[in-house]
């Protein structure tokens, strides 16, 4: 059973910043994806950002330019780094891991707050 260990989540105010892990308990190298998604109250969970085992990136719209989506195969980790962040942010941000075959497997949730 593959588990995904968030952590990086809280309290911050418009303008500052966050960084987001995610840790696999299985190798990350020949996986399909990791990435981010993300549900705020009263809406749909939603993509953030995605990293393929190549490498190659995608982002939701809405963070293009602000946040930044990486991985460390070594320690089988995800990042998301934050920046700029707006109150229209606020979520649960949780990690996803894909499998080649499309599977799909869902951390616990991380919560991010941004309010003065």
């Amino acid at each position: 059973q593959v588990q995904l260990v968030e952590s990086g989540g809280g309290l911050v105010q418009p303008g500052g910043s966050l960084r987001l892990s995610c840790a696999a308990s299985i190798s990350i190298s020949a996986i399909y994806s990791m990435g981010w998604y993300r549900r705020a109250p009263g809406k749909q969970r939603e993509l953030v950002a995605s990293i393929t085992s190549a490498g190659s990136t995608n982002y939701a719209d809405f963070v293009k330019g602000r946040f930044t989506v990486s991985r460390d195969n070594a320690k089988n980790t995800v990042y998301l780094q934050m920046n700029s962040l707006n109150p229209e942010d606020t979520a649960v941000y949780y990690c996803n891991l894909r499998q080649p075959n499309w599977r799909n497997y869902w951390g616990q949730g991380t919560q991010v707050t941004v309010s003065s």
